[in-house]
């Protein structure tokens, strides 16, 4: 696998990750149940964003240094499409996680400590799949092509159901649990076990765990491989995911009270996927140039973001003209 990552890249991201998790674990909240504020969330979610940009010139700079201007701007340029696209893409799984935990009853306090796990858990889940992934690429090229297709398909798919809803009740994998394990009907704080008569019992709380991450597993299948269109270095493809990660939750909590505003952002979520695959089908005819690639990327969800306001807004109007 041909990659720029070498051991003191590997050591200092690794160490900017264990610091950042550190701060996300015990500092923010304090390590107790607390209910995150639409301010808090907005204050972290820019220092997440901040925290990529400075690794993203740092790269840069060390890059410029050691081989030269072309490279530094070739990989820099693919850390930021590839951390933009994993953003985008995440949107999706927040909505999902607010679907989730209004199915559980699970309110605003008790969310922090199973999105906690849930990033962590995806980290883990990711590396591995992207450094899977790339030893896939590098033996067998024309995976790509499959990736491709997959993409493709994926965002066809995501367009023509983007109006429709997820009906937890009827989800397999949950029915799947209920049926085989002992569960509590209600919450008992941030517990997820507790003991009765003796017996050892999953809480609600465990249950939206299982499927936060189960969910992270679904839309990691989609993510990686749109990276791998962007770049198969897997030290760019990690960094670039694992960022757009560490931010995830507070972006979560910044969405939770205005997710009704962006009704349209699937559309260009769906449009992003299909991009990518035809991009990654493209791969050995005519390869789109990163920088390309990036315009169309925030062009795509910039254009979604501003209809679904404008949308809203125009529903409001309506709503206040019928009354």
């Amino acid at each position: 696998m041909e990659t720029i990552g070498n051991s003191s890249l590997w050591a200092g991201f690794a160490g900017i990750v264990s610091v950042m998790l550190a701060i996300d674990l015990f500092v923010v909240g304090g390590g107790r149940q607390h209910r995150v504020s639409f301010r808090e969330a907005a204050a972290w979610s820019g220092v997440w964003v901040l925290v990529a940009l400075l690794f993203a010139a740092g790269l840069w700079w060390h890059l410029d240094a050691s081989h030269g201007r072309e490279l530094a701007n070739e990989k820099s340029l693919e850390f930021i499409t590839g951390y933009l696209i994993e953003k985008s893409l995440a949107v999706d799984n927040v909505f999902v996680w607010l679907m989730l935990f209004a199915y559980f009853g699970i309110p605003a306090e008790l969310q922090r400590r199973v999105l906690l796990l849930g990033v962590v858990g995806a980290i883990v889940l990711r590396t591995a799949m992207i450094f899977a992934g790339a030893w896939l690429i590098a033996q067998f090229h024309w995976i790509l092509y499959l990736f491709g297709a997959f993409l493709l398909m994926t965002g066809i798919r995501m367009w023509r159901h983007a109006d429709g809803t997820q009906d937890l009740a009827n989800n397999r994998l949950l029915n799947a649990l209920r049926s085989r394990l002992r569960i509590v009907d209600r919450l008992h704080g941030e517990r997820f076990f507790v003991e009765q008569n003796g017996v050892r019992y999953m809480t609600p709380l465990f249950m939206a765990l299982v499927l936060v991450e189960a969910s992270d597993v679904i839309f990691a299948v989609d993510s990686i491989p749109a990276i791998f269109a962007v770049t198969t270095d897997p030290f760019i493809v990690l960094t670039s995911n694992v960022f757009a990660i560490l931010g995830l939750r507070a972006m979560y909590f910044l969405l939770a009270d205005m997710a009704d505003r962006f009704a349209l952002l699937k559309y260009g979520l769906a449009a992003v996927l299909v991009f990518i695959g035809g991009k990654m089908l493209l791969v050995d005819v005519y390869k789109i140039p990163i920088g390309w690639s990036l315009a169309v990327v925030a062009i795509l969800i910039g254009t979604s973001i501003w209809f679904s306001l404008r949308w809203r807004r125009r529903e409001r109007i309506i709503d206040a003209v019928e009354r």
